[in-house]
């Protein structure tokens, strides 16, 4: 299988994303990335790849150093998943040099809950509260250091976190990033607990605010990068660290104002799942807590329509970040955060099955030919070129609701080895002598699979015996 930086981008326990990405891109400009237009911006985004670094796309050359107050100094201590700020210049080529790395931690602090939406952890949406705060997490979520299975129900005390979120409108976050350590080791950072959020209910006198619902006293606090005790306000953005005690007040130990995710008037590209339902009297949506405006010059690429804008879709937006809305130029679909290399052994309507795989069409599946970006087609024009017995790639969605199965953003048809399969997804279930990718069982064979967990991202190669029956190759977690 050709392994796609980008598509892995988007690990998960109770899946990912998607992840679930995001991406920043300039205004002409140019650069080393061996492209004549390049671009130069800011680029924002879940970390999906190493060597430099990837985000949204783009492999940025770095020196290695990152920006960071919470830990973090070296690229080498990033984390799949944890949005980083990337300023520098790329071009279509895929290739980027990288001026400056910055990460923050969003949220940080204890596991207070974490629970699903149903019976299934590695389907639908979960909560986590941590510091008091509410984090959904979702199918674009990486889980590192322990899986929803294991936290599912856990007790207050046994966990740490750190999460690299995106803050919505109504004060919770949608994580990209969850970090979990044990309640008794740390993050490398001097202070426990870390909140991002607004200023509400602010008394200058008492020296106290309300910040997420939660009560901070900053008597004894220090104000980062020339932020002022007076410069407090309601409606401010702030990041305040230091600890909880034991009435439940944050007491600040550091104050700053919040990082900007974009600089001014900064051209930006973005990507990740559509929050709520589209507004079609004022043309917006809401990307990942950022507003985006359609409007008549607004182009759509690969099928995808106005109309198809909905709640959950996986997109990406180009555009100009102006007073805090991204005026869309250009929007297409997502990106897939499972794959899949097998032989199509039947067809149903809009159903294939592949080496054993469920494998489900949509309207804006798209159809690509021997690595010929030019051939690319919508499914709907064709769907009747795809044969039994054809070697196909799909990259896609692995859906666990309504029977397991792989969801095709795209399918591209290429030469391969009809008695070789391999993908990429999580693992729905695992025993003693076989596991479960994409919902079909696999039997173990003389595989070790004592290391194997449900929620794990895994790289799978296997085949089919005489029997009939699909059988391991290799499985490897992919980290």
């Amino acid at each position: 299988m050709k392994r796609n930086p980008l598509a892995t981008a988007i690990k998960l326990a109770m899946t990912g994303v998607i992840a679930g990405s995001l991406a920043a891109c300039g205004g002409s400009g140019s650069g080393s990335s061996g492209d004549d237009t390049a671009s130069t911006g800011t680029s924002v985004g879940p970390v999906s790849g190493f060597g430099s670094v990837y985000v949204n796309g783009t492999r940025f050359n770095t020196n290695g150093s990152v920006n960071s107050d919470d830990g973090i100094e070296r690229e080498t201590q990033l984390e799949k998943g944890m949005i980083l700020k990337v300023r520098g210049r790329w071009g279509d080529d895929g290739q980027g040099d990288a001026e400056h790395l910055d990460y923050d931690d969003t949220l940080r602090g204890e596991l207070q809950s974490a629970s699903w939406n149903g019976p299934d952890l590695l389907d639908g949406e979960g909560t986590l509260i941590v510091a008091g705060q509410t984090i959904l997490v979702d199918r674009q979520t990486v889980f590192k250091g322990a899986t929803p299975v294991e936290l599912n129900g856990v007790a207050s005390g046994t966990y740490r976190v750190r999460v690299s979120a995106w803050r919505l409108d109504d004060g919770t976050f949608r994580a990209s990033f969850v970090g979990v350590k044990p309640f008794s080791d740390d993050f490398g950072d001097t202070n426990d607990v870390e909140i991002e959020g607004l200023v509400r209910n602010l008394d200058s006198v008492a020296q106290i605010f309300q910040i997420n619902g939660t009560e901070a006293d900053y008597q004894n606090a220090e104000f980062e990068d020339d932020l002022e005790p007076g410069d407090l306000a309601d409606g401010l953005a702030v990041e305040v660290e230091g600890f909880i005690d034991s009435n439940g007040v944050l007491i600040a130990e550091e104050i700053d104002d919040e990082d900007d995710l974009f600089d001014g008037d900064d051209d930006v590209e973005i990507a990740g799942a559509i929050s709520g339902a589209y507004d079609d009297a004022s043309r917006r949506f809401s990307l990942n807590g950022i507003t985006v405006q359609v409007n008549d010059s607004t182009g759509f690429d690969d099928g995808l329509q106005e109309s198809g804008l909905g709640d959950g879709l996986l997109v990406k937006v180009e555009g100009s970040f102006r007073n805090g809305v991204l005026v869309a130029e250009e929007i297409e679909p997502r990106d897939s955060d499972a794959e899949l290399d097998g032989v199509i052994e039947s067809r149903n309507g809009e159903e294939l099955v592949v080496s054993g795989v469920r494998v489900v069409l949509t309207g804006n599946t798209l159809v690509e030919d021997d690595d010929d970006d030019n051939s690319i087609t919508m499914r709907t024009r064709d769907i009747e070129g795809l044969r039994v017995g054809d070697f196909i790639e799909v990259e896609g969605r692995q859906r666990v609701s309504g029977g397991h199965y792989l969801e095709a953003v795209k399918i591209e048809r290429e030469d391969g080895d009809e008695d070789g399969y391999e993908m990429e997804a999580r693992v729905t279930a695992v025993t003693d002598s076989s596991v479960t990718v994409l919902g079909l069982t696999l039997s173990g064979g003389e595989t070790d699979l004592s290391g194997i967990r449900v929620g794990n991202q895994v790289e799978v190669d296997y085949f089919r015996n005489a029997g009939g029956d699909y059988v391991l190759n290799t499985i490897e977690e992919d980290d």
